[in-house]
């Protein structure tokens, strides 16, 4: 199914509904929640998930679990996706928060394939075995870094979210201090207990996972380093490479790596809402 709004085939009686989706550039697809579970793919570009805890920046050929009645808005930058949308009888392991996922080439393969298939497909033919063997391959999904946590606590929050638009490697924590009204010790204890990082790795993470919808637009490693304040390109590079595993370069252009890791917006209403 490609471009139909997933509403006109919730009630279908399969476990598993596959649609394809085309997105203007930089669309925002507005906040909504789903019944089922959705596995999101992008295909091409770069989605920004955002929900009340946290965001995810996922690059082409790679994959968010969305759980079923989280509420969450997808920007979406140059992104067609694939998504499935699943019964959650039929995913008791689905899990209870977000999560990006790698998405190895089989499991590509039998996202794009289940696409193609009858919205009521027969269930104990061809396309039946895809639906199958698409529930066993997602149940081994590796996890990504790809997230940012966001504080329950909404003046830090605030400066989170202020932070996510301008990110600055070298914004000092005396800033943040100041504007909470806090002592270092003590942000640095709000950190840990609102996002399980600490200062210093919140920030390192929320630019390097910025910096991927810079390089999916095309913006050279050199620009995307000074743009974060980096001293220079090796010490972007190096940071990057430590979180996720490859260089900069590999995402550059297309947002996509070649292979697994080793470690203005336009509102509309969605079309697979």
């Amino acid at each position: 199914m490609r471009n139909i709004p997933v509403a006109e085939a919730d009630g279908l009686d399969r476990a598993v509904l596959a649609i394809g989706t085309d997105y203007p550039h930089d669309h925002l697809l507005a906040w909504h929640e789903h019944r089922r579970a959705q596995v999101l793919y992008a295909a091409t570009g770069v989605m920004q998930v955002e929900t009340a805890d946290g965001g995810w920046t996922v690059p082409t050929a790679r994959a968010v679990l969305i759980p079923p009645g989280t509420r969450h808005q997808v920007t979406m930058t140059g992104v067609s996706t694939r998504s499935l949308y699943i019964e959650p009888a039929a995913v008791p392991w689905f899990p209870a928060r977000c999560r990006a996922v790698d998405v190895s080439p089989l499991l590509r393969a039998l996202i794009l394939a289940a696409v193609e298939m009858e919205p009521r497909y027969a269930e104990h033919g061809r396309d039946g075995a895809v639906a199958s063997l698409l529930l066993h391959e997602l149940r081994n999904l590796a996890p990504l870094p790809l997230d940012v946590p966001l504080p329950a606590e909404p003046r830090l929050r605030a400066l989170c979210e202020a932070f996510w638009n301008a990110p600055d490697i070298h914004d000092p924590p005396a800033r943040w201090c100041a504007a909470l009204g806090v002592s270092e010790r003590t942000l640095a204890r709000l950190f840990r207990r609102h996002t399980g990082l600490s200062f210093a790795q919140w920030r390192q993470r929320a630019c390097i996972l910025r910096s991927l919808r810079y390089l999916a637009a095309g913006m050279p490693v050199t620009r995307v380093a000074v743009t974060l304040g980096y001293d220079n390109p090796a010490a972007y590079t190096a940071a990057f490479r430590t979180l996720l595993g490859r260089p900069p370069s590999a995402y550059r252009s297309t947002g996509a790596a070649p292979g697994p890791p080793q470690a203005g917006r336009t509102s509309g209403s969605p079309s697979t809402r």
